[in-house]
């Protein structure tokens, strides 16, 4: 059975076609090329809005054929109904197949019709249904076995009359060749595959378990002496032996970390060894003694794991000695991994020992090194052990899944990368309902309908009704991630009558596999669903429900801040853009971290990094007992907008103790370190930053420097100039936010319940990334209330009107004559503009060009922006502001700290009540100005107005504005020290604040 991939397109109408028959008219047919196929739709006669409904189909072939294939539509006016002479083009498409989707996900689209050239009369819509299919093509029949030669009429008379007899000369059938030749390759052991006949073992221990019991020098155990090493030379010239050019290999790949040499040893499998046990592997190299996972028993001594041992560390012996052990006991199944403190049970099997100086490098591209069967000696009995070793970097693509000494036992400690779900929202516009209740209701009857969608739960408002038939038109939106857990949509029907508790009247399901998906705001078909009672197990008719189900993709589902997003693409796959460029990360490592446990008397920290940008999440190996981790790890993703933000996260794992200390210490949340947040807009293109970060973390006890973090970061460009600068006059977010925008409360809402999708979604992988990790990444509780945050906002607002009030404050210095200089020259510049009014504008936009150009000096040059402890005030904030912040929700301290907090909010919330007055009043005083409040207060204004008129109508508007100048720059001299009467009129204007209760 093979699979055919087929590119499905549905050409569903257009709208607002360009006239071309002469007539006002035109009578369009569409022509679709792909991947060398055309196919063409009917022609609808003399429409402008024509429907042709019709489904085309291409064959793809594979996936590499196709990638970055284009999809060309022709819509073309048919010359053959109705005379013309005009031309037949009316629009033409041309879609990249990067962007469609799979079945299932396609959703109707209208796409702006595109123009052959510059002279082209083109306007109106074309919507299309665009998605791939893969359908299943049947195994063609084996060919028919040739016929037999006809027998003489004698001969066949014979056959007939007796039973034929197989010839001994018949040639064998291709079925049967094809089944001797895979006996005899099984009887090959070589060849043959291994089965899974062994029972699951776990992870090898790690260094501290296995030091230090068995003398490795001559493999002395058991008055059985193993051979001197042995010396091998390289198997090609291609691989340097030299320390010296170690350095050079891999120099395409990492190139913003530094290159970590690493010995590998892959252990493959063994054979003709002298037991019936499952013996372990014993590698013991610069200090390090691994022990392996038993062997899986199959025709051979199966292992098949890679180890990785550091080269640069100062402690590097020249020496690698790998041993196999056979345990005097079986060993039991399901039991973990041997140490060395065990090897007394053990007996020797062999042993074979490498020059370090003289194994191989692995030079990349070059394919991976080939295991070799190795004579083990010193053994009771010869054998052999298949095992590859060579020299390489973290580049290597055995690294990840290696054994690491510097990483603990745990599997969660290697490295990996993670994907968000594809997430989207669900809008449920609840319409109305009928025949829900065969009794009449009161007076005060109430309906109300209660959607769920697995933990999410959201109601409407109650309708009174007397008919029995409410209506509420109420859009509910929920966030659902593919693949779909949940299957149903839940709508649960509750009736109110006080004094009696609600009751649910029925229940009705939607699929999630059965709504629709738009990316626009077109009107989706409305349908009804049945409600049936909740409390019979047979379906009894209780009504029915009026919905329009539909899952809205042109909405970017928000799972961070606005401010620190990392992506702003929409949900649907075919609105999105080409990315505009790559950035780089690479983790390079930390620097004087603080203990963050402490362990058998002694501080230690299991450091990890996570970075987040778009819906790739990496994580690096987790460093066992470091106060200085290194990880020089590098990761890419693709950007589509340059105002988006980098976070890279740094925590300590308590899951490196899950073998010593048992589950209950590995099931601990893991500690927050500190984070960096890295804006690629601040970046400049093409240039490599390499800085050092503090990493801060506020706590209630105040704030602390955790340590710092290397991190090495370079943004390429993709897109063409023009292209990219184009993206910043783009909106933000997609359409759909700005056609149908969502509330700030219903955002905030939905982000939250976002954030619990992904963390859930996250911890389901395996290795999982805990919920505190992916909480603290995405920012969660950043919404939680924080008097520290009320004044440092308040201090960022006046500092960001500090320039308006320096201007406030040189105007008012020149007008007091301060610097008799400055003020004549302001005189001056003041005649000029007056007089020539035209360059008031350009003197402007001059102006702040200077201040530009001027402070282009000041631009950072080399470092990035980093969290700053004096801006978020941090550093001076109060314990009991800080114990406030960090509190949960309820709150679980005293009464009597609740309420010295209510007292202190209450006090904050009334100066916030003035200040919200007096804004009011001002603009209410400005209202009053012509609205009678105070009919003498309007009367003079209106005449004042009448007045100032005339005066303009008569006098130049360059002589008053010059008198008016020269009148508010006049020396304090002759000034009153007064407020001047207009402002002394103003306030005196009624507000409607004597109004309030």
């Amino acid at each position: 059975m093979g699979i055919a991939r087929k590119l499905v397109v549905e050409v569903i109408d257009a709208r607002n076609l360009v006239p071309k028959d002469g007539h006002g008219t035109s009578s369009p047919y569409v022509i679709l090329d792909f991947h060398g196929q055309r196919k063409k739709t009917r022609t609808v006669v003399r429409d402008l809005n024509p429907v042709w409904n019709e489904t085309l189909e291409f064959n793809v072939g594979k996936t590499s054929e196709v990638f970055g294939d284009v999809l060309e539509l022709d819509v073309l006016h048919d010359k053959n109904v109705g005379p013309t002479t005009r031309n037949n083009f009316l629009g033409r498409l041309r879609l990249n197949s990067t962007q469609f989707v799979k079945k299932g996900e396609e959703a109707l689209i209208y796409y702006p019709m595109e123009k052959k050239n510059v002279f082209s009369w083109i306007q109106g819509e074309i919507g299309l249904k665009i998605y791939f299919l893969d359908e299943v093509v049947p195994t063609p029949p084996p060919p028919p076995p040739e016929e037999e030669k006809k027998p003489a009429p004698a001969e066949a008379e014979k056959k007939d009359s007796s039973p034929a007899e197989p010839s001994s000369e018949e040639e064998p059938k291709p079925e049967e060749n094809t089944t001797a030749a895979g006996t005899e390759n099984q009887a090959d052991p070589v060849d043959l595959t291994p089965e899974a006949a062994a029972p699951p073992v776990t992870s090898s221990q790690s260094p501290d378990q296995v030091m230090a019991s068995v003398p490795l020098s001559g493999f002395k155990v058991n008055n059985i002496t193993a051979p001197q090493p042995i010396g091998r030379v390289s198997s090609a010239s291609s691989f340097l032996s030299d320390q010296s050019d170690r350095s050079t290999i891999e120099r395409s790949t990492f190139d913003l970390v530094e290159k970590m040499h690493y010995l590998f040893v892959r252990v493959v499998r063994a054979r003709r060894l002298p037991t019936a046990g499952s013996p372990v592997v014993k590698i013991a190299v610069s200090g390090s003694h691994v022990i392996s996972k038993p062997a899986r028993k199959t025709a051979f001594f199966d292992w098949d794991q890679t180890f990785a041992f550091n080269r640069d560390s100062p402690d590097s012996s020249s020496q690698l000695e790998v041993s196999v052990w056979d345990p005097l006991s079986p060993t039991p199944a399901g039991a973990g991994a041997v140490t060395v403190a065990d090897m007394s049970r053990h007996d020797f099997l062999g042993g074979i020992c490498f020059d370090a100086d003289e194994i191989p490098l692995r030079d990349p591209p070059d394919s991976p090194l080939a295991p070799q069967w190795y004579r083990l000696e010193g053994g009771p009995a010869p054998g052999d052990l298949m095992l590859a070793t060579w020299i390489g970097t973290q580049a290597d693509e055995s690294f990840p899944d290696a054994w690491k000494p510097e990483t603990s036992t745990s599997p969660n400690s290697k490295s990996k990368v993670y994907q968000s779900p594809k997430l989207w929202y669900l809008r449920s516009t609840i319409i109305e309902a009928q025949d829900i209740s065969a009794s009449t209701p009161l007076k005060d009857t109430s309906y109300q309908i209660k959607v769920q969608l697995g933990f999410q739960v959201q109601k409407t408002k109650p309708v009174l009704t007397r008919t029995g038939n409410p209506s509420w038109s109420e859009d509910l939106m929920f966030v659902a991630a593919e693949p779909f857990t949940e299957t149903n949509l839940v709508f649960f029907l509750i009736e109110n009558r006080p004094p009696k508790e609600p009751f649910i009247i029925g229940i009705a399901r939607a699929p999630l596999t059965s709504i629709e998906r738009r990316v626009d705001d077109r009107n989706v078909a409305s349908r009804w669903f049945t409600l049936e009672d909740p409390n019979e197990e047979k379906r009894v008719y209780k009504g029915r429900l009026h919905l329009r189900l539909c899952f809205d993709g042109g909405y970017h589902v928000m799972d961070e801040g606005a401010h620190v997003c990392s992506d702003y693409r929409p949900t649907a796959r075919q609105l999105w853009k080409p990315p505009i460029g790559t950035i780089e990360l690479g983790i390079i490592g930390c620097k004087n971290l603080l203990p963050m446990k402490t362990w058998e008397g002694k501080g230690s920290t299991d450091a990890y990094a996570v970075a987040k940008y778009g819906n790739k999440w990496v994580r690096t190996r987790a460093i066992s007992d470091s106060l200085d981790p290194k990880w020089n790890e590098q990761y890419t993703w693709r950007v589509y907008d340059p105002s988006t933000v980098l976070t890279v996260g740094v925590f300590d794992s308590w899951e490196a103790l899950e073998s010593d200390a048992g589950v209950a210490e590995s099931m601990r949340p893991d500690f927050r370190i500190g984070k960096v947040r890295i804006r690629i807009s601040t970046l400049a293109i093409g240039k490599a930053y390499r800085n050092v970060f503090p990493l801060l973390l506020l706590s209630q006890s105040g704030l602390k420097k955790m340590g710092e973090i290397e991190l090495a970061v370079r943004f390429a460009r993709a897109a063409p100039t023009i292209d990219f600068l184009h993206v910043y006059w783009q909106p933000l977010l997609p359409t759909m936010h700005h056609i149908k925008p969502l509330g700030v409360l219903q955002q905030e809402a939905l982000r939250s319940t976002t954030v619990k999708i992904v963390a859930a979604h996250l911890s389901r992988a395996e290795p999982p990334l805990r919920r505190e990790v992916v909480t603290y990444i995405l920012d969660a509780d950043s919404g939680t209330f924080s008097m520290r945050k009320v004044r440092a906002n308040w201090l960022r607002i006046i500092n960001v009107i500090a320039g308006a009030i320096d201007v406030f404050k040189w105007v008012d210095d020149t007008r007091s004559w301060k610097n008799p200089t400055a003020t004549l020259l302001v005189h001056a510049l003041l005649i000029m503009l007056v007089w020539f009014p035209d360059l008031i504008i350009p003197t402007l936009a001059l102006y702040v060009f200077a201040v530009g150009a001027w402070n282009y000096r000041l631009r950072p040059k080399s470092s990035m922006p980093q969290f700053d402890g004096k801006l978020s005030l941090a550093e001076s904030a109060d314990r009991d502001e800080l114990d406030e912040e960090f509190d949960s929700m309820p709150c679980r301290r005293p009464n009597e700290t609740v309420r010295a907090r209510y007292d202190k909010l209450r006090m904050l919330g009334a100066r916030v009540q003035t200040v919200l007055g007096d804004l009011a009043t001002q603009g209410e005083r400005l209202q009053a100005v012509v609205t009678w409040r105070d009919p003498r207060a309007t009367g003079m204004f209106v005449g004042l107005c009448l007045v100032v008129a005339l005066i303009l109508y008569l006098v130049p508007s360059k002589m008053v504005a010059m008198a008016f100048g020269f009148y508010y720059l006049r020396h304090p001299i002759f000034r009153d020290r007064m407020p001047s009467p207009a402002l002394n009129f103003f306030r005196r204007l009624p507000s409607l604040s004597d109004r309030m209760l």
